[in-house]
C-alpha cells in the first residue's frame, strides 16, 4: 500500500492542476481553474491534490461548507479526477488517503455529484465502488435524457411536425456572443415567472466564461422575421453537447422555435459528437418527473442515464484497507 500526500490547492498550483485536467479519464473544462474560480466568492474553495512522491496522481474539485465537502455544489457534476491510467487498486490507496486527510482536518462528510459517464474518456465507476464499500448514503438520483449520436434515434411525428413548422416560418438561427439580449428578454423573465428563480449565472459571467473556452460554450439565438424568439446556451466537451440554458416566448408552439432549434443542435451542430445530454426533468429533489418535460425529450429519442448523488463518511477510510485479498 502506497503512502500519498494530500494537499490544498492553492494559486501555486494552477498550471499544475490544468496540465492534469488535460490527461484526466475523467475531467472535461468545467474543472478547469479559469471555469471554477469565476464563482469563488460563491464557496469556500476546499479542491484537494494528490501526489505520489512529486507526482501529482488525482485532484477533487470541492468546496466546504462547515463540515462537508461537496465535490462541486457550483458545477454540474464532480468527483475524484484520475489519470487515463490510474489502476483501481492504487485509486483505493488514493481514495482512502482523500478520506483520511479530510477526517484528521475535521471534515466529517464527503459529498458527490457524480460526473455521468458519458463525459469520461474512459469508464470511470471506481470511486462509485468504493464508496459504496465505505457504506455511503445515497442522497439522490437523476435520470438524465440523453441521444446517443452514433446511433439512429426514433424521432416522434408530432416533433417533426414542430421541426416543420419552423422551417416553414423561416426562422433564422444564428450563432452570437452577446448574451445580453438572451438573457434580458428572455431567460431571466421567464425562470422569473414559471419558477420565481434566476440563471446560476448572469450574463457577464457566461460572458467572460465564453471568452475563456471559446470552444466549449457557445449561444444560439432564433429570430423570427428580426424579433428574437428563443435562443439556447450550449456547453460542449470532447464527446458531449448539452444546452446548458434554453428559453424561448410565448409563440414558441405556434412558431415551432425550440423544436428547430433542438433539430439543428442535435443533427447538424453536434456532428463529431458521440452524445447529446438534454439533461434531466426533475422537481423535489429528484423524486418527480415533471412527465411533459420527459416527454418532450423521449419524442426527440432521448433515454435515461443514470447520476447518482451520495456522500460519505469520512471516518470509514479504515474501510478501505483490506479490500484486495
Amino acid at each position: 500500500m502506497k503512502n500519498y500526500t494530500v494537499r490544498h490547492y492553492s494559486s501555486e498550483y494552477f498550471e499544475l492542476w490544468n496540465a492534469f485536467i488535460s490527461i484526466a479519464k475523467n475531467a472535461t473544462f468545467l474543472f478547469h481553474r479559469d471555469f471554477m474560480e469565476y464563482h469563488a466568492d460563491r464557496f469556500e474553495d476546499f479542491s484537494l491534490l494528490v501526489f505520489d512522491g512529486e507526482n501529482l496522481v488525482a485532484l477533487l474539485p470541492a468546496n466546504r461548507v462547515e463540515r462537508v465537502v461537496f465535490s462541486h455544489q457550483g458545477l454540474t457534476y464532480g468527483g475524484l479526477v484520475l489519470h487515463k491510467k490510474a489502476k483501481l487498486s492504487s485509486t483505493i490507496d488514493v481514495y482512502k488517503a482523500v478520506l483520511k486527510f479530510l477526517f484528521q482536518h475535521n471534515i466529517a462528510k464527503l459529498s458527490f455529484k457524480e460526473i455521468p459517464s458519458i463525459y469520461c474518456a474512459f469508464f470511470s465507476d471506481e470511486i462509485n465502488y468504493l464508496s459504496h464499500i465505505c457504506k455511503s448514503k445515497r442522497l439522490m438520483k437523476h435520470a438524465v435524457s440523453i441521444i446517443s449520436l452514433k446511433q439512429d434515434s426514433a424521432i416522434s411525428k408530432s416533433r417533426r411536425q414542430c421541426i416543420n413548422r419552423g422551417k416553414k416560418n423561416n426562422l433564422i438561427i444564428k450563432e452570437e456572443t452577446n448574451f445580453d439580449i438572451f438573457w434580458n428578454q428572455l431567460l431571466i423573465p421567464n425562470l422569473k415567472e414559471k419558477y420565481n428563480a434566476v440563471p446560476v449565472h448572469t450574463a457577464a459571467e457566461i460572458s467572460l466564461l465564453q471568452k475563456r473556452f471559446p470552444d466549449n460554450i457557445r449561444h444560439f439565438n432564433v429570430y423570427h422575421d428580426t424579433k428574437l424568439v428563443c435562443g439556447t446556451t450550449v456547453f460542449i466537451t470532447d464527446k458531449v453537447v448539452k444546452p446548458q440554458y434554453i428559453s424561448g416566448n410565448e409563440d414558441n408552439n405556434e412558431l415551432g422555435s425550440i423544436d428547430f432549434l433542438y433539430d439543428f443542435l442535435i443533427n447538424t451542430f453536434s456532428k463529431g459528437k458521440d452524445y447529446f445530454d438534454f439533461g434531466p426533468s426533475h422537481e423535489n429533489q429528484g423524486q418527480n418527473i415533471v412527465a411533459s418535460i420527459n416527454f418532450w425529450k423521449e419524442s426527440f429519442g432521448a433515454i435515461s442515464l443514470v447520476q447518482d448523488f451520495y456522500e460519505v463518511e469520512t471516518a470509514n477510510y479504515h474501510l478501505l484497507e483490506n479490500i484486495m485479498i
